[in-house]
């Protein structure tokens, strides 16, 4: 028994043995972790443990081949201190960037004027609780694509399952979140195109657009302070002054004829001071009518004619909560029951409901959802676009703004001062 002992003994005191104090502390702190997502994705996670055990395996040895690899060079050496320096930070980083905050840009003018095209903010993971990378095998510091070859950056045969540790807060109404874009197809979840929009309903509530107002549970929402539409400006027929364009941080529109017509997107504020401009004969908002059907609109079905500016009432799904199949609901929540909650097979038949050719006549959400929407209300492509945001499919909270970048700029007036460290609300 004892000569038994020594045999699995033997190789682990062989390994320590070459390790310093500090390497013995690493190896053990990165083991310890390994451990503790292992039990963790087995007991509350829902994975299955041959899944979870593979994924150990390979990732322990891995640590143990990386202190082998890096003890047959002499600690002292230039090459040794450039492999443990860039080891260690591989690993801080990657920890640091899934479980705790990540760094983001801003590429479109869905936000305007909340955020901008070239802010760079910092977005936390552990509000809403940081979620398990579901796809854990990838390329470090790369989202869904390598750098330079383009190829894809994860290896999909080995996937995990959704689980989310706990956070200090939910979701509330109008929070600024990331998330993976739902509509995407032939991606895995966490590799998904990254949004960032607020969040104007959250599970349970009940959204409706009427002439441009949102209504949440049929009050009144509060309005983003700088939220934009677009207008239809006449003028005299002369232009703007560039100055004033400028200073009322006019970016989006133009001329839309040599006769004065021009299409802006403006702010309450812009509006109101172009309205006071000598050349301004009037201001319309560009108003898509109740009951006018835009097919590009969510459930994208001429049954239930909704747009932009008219839209709902629509009920978000909470998890638990079980509503009655009928024509309309079937094509409101068809992607969340089909695609979302996997169950491929939902489908209507004369006016009938299946699920693996069983008749049903209503449906239980295993999920959360919430509804989403840009700040520039005519530029962005949200969930009156698409419809609803899994809660599988969220990635964090918008913090604050670290850096601002314009590229209209030139010298030192390409940075936004202003916005560094500037808070999102």
């Amino acid at each position: 028994m004892t000569q038994e002992k020594n045999k699995f003994t033997n190789p682990i005191q062989n390994f320590l043995s070459i390790l310093t104090s500090r390497e013995r502390f690493n190896f053990w702190l990165l083991s310890g972790i390994n451990t503790f997502f292992f039990l963790l994705m087995i007991t509350i996670g829902g994975a299955h443990f041959t899944t979870c055990l593979a994924f150990y395996t390979v990732v322990e040895v891995t640590i143990i081949g990386y202190y082998i690899f890096v003890n047959r060079y002499p600690r002292k050496t230039k090459f040794r201190e450039w492999i443990d320096a860039i080891a260690f930070a591989v690993v801080a980083a990657t920890l640091i960037r899934t479980f705790f905050i990540e760094a983001y840009t801003i590429p479109t003018s869905s936000m305007e004027k909340t955020l901008l095209v070239g802010d760079f903010l910092f977005v936390s993971k552990v509000n809403y609780g940081a979620r398990t990378p579901m796809t854990p095998i990838s390329f470090p510091f790369a989202h869904n694509t390598l750098p330079v070859v383009g190829n894809k950056s994860y290896l999909e045969w080995f996937e995990m399952p959704f689980f989310r540790l706990p956070g200090f807060q939910k979701i509330k109404n109008n929070d600024i979140v990331v998330f993976n874009y739902p509509f995407e197809s032939g991606r895995p979840v966490d590799k998904k195109e990254n949004y960032i929009k607020r969040c104007l309903a959250i599970a349970g509530d009940s959204i409706s657009v009427v002439n441009q107002q949102v209504f949440i549970n049929g009050v009144q929402a509060e309005n983003p302070p700088r939220m934009e539409y677009k207008y239809h400006v006449k003028t005299d027929g002369t232009g703007f002054n560039q100055k004033l364009v400028r200073k009322l941080d006019i970016t989006e529109g133009g001329a839309l004829s040599e006769n004065g017509d021009f299409e802006l997107i403006l702010t309450k504020d812009s509006k109101a001071a172009i309205r006071k401009e000598s050349n301004v004969i009037s201001i319309d908002s560009t108003i898509q009518a109740k009951g006018f059907y835009a097919e590009y609109i969510f459930p994208h079905h001429e049954a239930i004619a909704w747009n932009v500016d008219n839209f709902g009432p629509l009920y978000v799904p909470k998890a638990g909560a079980e509503v009655k199949l009928d024509s309309n609901t079937f094509y409101l929540y068809e992607q969340n029951i089909k695609v979302y909650e996997n169950n491929p097979s939902f489908e209507m038949k004369n006016g009938k409901f299946y699920i693996e050719g069983k008749e049903v006549v209503s449906y239980k959400f295993k999920f959360n959802y919430y509804f989403m929407m840009g700040d520039n209300r005519h530029n962005s492509a949200d969930s009156r676009f698409w419809g609803f945001v899994p809660e599988d499919h969220i990635v964090g909270k918008a913090l604050f703004i670290w850096m601002s970048w314009d590229t209209n700029g030139s010298g030192l007036s390409k940075v936004r001062w202003d916005r560094l460290f500037h808070g999102i609300n």
